[in-house]
């Protein structure tokens, strides 16, 4: 008798049915599915041609700019490209730039998640629905209509604040104030921040509507609240798509320009008070100096671009990374 064991075999893998696969076959060579094919792949690619030929001419002018600066271009506190020698530098543009931002994302981001959450949540439907089409007009509006607004009736009505502000807290020397007109980049940062509020709420609000409807009815099943509910599974699922819609508001924040330049007073120097005119943005510097520039002047500005531009890089590169390093938006552990 043959007592030599077998091994089992494993079941052959199910084989999809024929008619699906011929489906499928049949897709692949569609002459409708290879036009989009090529469309898609070329989008793709002119996108990353369009982007390499911005770098490249940025690059080229900026280093015949910095070649004949005569100061430090990433730390003098001046701005005079068409002296002899030009000097120029680009420190209170960074600082400015940089602090107004943070300033309007200080601001505008626990706003817009608390109104995207009260909409998803906790208002009736009608009542969100209205305060949802009222934001999207929000983000209808002009630029230039935001900065006649924050010049013609923003500036006048800040000088009780910024009293406030000097009474109670001038002491850090941050919030101090000469008594001059409000227009620093405080003010910068709160007009800033009613921009990008538009924004950041219509991406949360898309975001929140995401969760699984059983994550929300299994915490109300243990006996959470209301709160709770909104704590353990609305936030965490939306983490990455509310760090998305900030990066959104982050890049329009520091790419604004007409705004910006109708309210704020540049000075070229860094003003360790917020409530006092100092500093100036990389945009509002560019759009107000640009027309009456010299060549070498224009060079200037351009180089000063290319610095936004690699920031404006970092920042959408820091976003993807936060992203990919979470992945509830996609719903990959749902």
């Amino acid at each position: 008798m043959d007592t030599t064991t077998q091994k089992p075999t494993a079941p052959p893998a199910p084989q999809p049915p024929r008619g699906d696969t011929e489906r499928a076959t049949r897709g692949v060579t569609r002459p409708g599915d290879r036009i989009f094919l090529g469309l898609s792949r070329g989008s793709g690619i002119l996108v990353l041609v369009l982007m390499a030929a911005i770098a490249a001419f940025l690059a080229y002018r900026a280093t015949v700019a910095i070649g004949d600066d005569e100061a430090n271009f990433f730390t003098a506190f001046e701005w005079n490209p068409s002296g002899v020698p030009p000097r120029f530098g680009i420190a209170v543009l960074v600082f400015g730039t940089v602090v107004s931002s943070i300033i309007a994302m200080a601001l505008a981001v626990p706003v817009a998640v608390g109104i995207a959450l009260f909409i998803t949540h906790y208002a009736p439907r009608r009542l969100g629905g209205t305060i949802a089409y009222v934001i999207d007009l929000l983000a209808a509006v002009p630029s230039i209509v935001y900065g006649l607004w924050g010049a013609l009736v923003l500036v006048p009505h800040l000088g009780g604040l910024y009293g406030w502000l000097d009474d109670y807290l001038g002491w850090t020397g941050v919030l101090s104030w000469s008594g001059g007109a409000p227009r620093s980049l405080l003010t910068v940062g709160i007009l800033l921040a009613i921009m990008i509020l538009p924004i950041i709420t219509n991406v949360s609000r898309e975001v929140f509507r995401q969760v699984p409807r059983m994550h929300e009815e299994a915490a109300l099943a243990l006996g959470a609240t209301r709160w709770e509910v909104i704590r353990m599974s609305v936030l965490p699922f939306g983490r990455s798509g509310v760090v998305s819609a900030s990066m959104l508001g982050l890049g329009r924040a520091l790419g604004e320009t007409m705004a910006v330049a109708m309210v704020l007073s540049p000075t070229f120097d860094i003003n360790a008070s917020l409530l006092d005119p100092g500093g100036g943005t990389f945009a509002q510097n560019i759009a107000g100096k640009f027309n009456e520039a010299t060549p070498m002047g224009r060079d200037a500005l351009i180089a000063s671009g290319l610095v936004l531009f690699v920031i404006t890089l970092l920042v959408n590169g820091a976003a993807r990374l936060i992203i990919a390093r979470r992945k509830e938006y996609s719903g990959a552990n749902a």
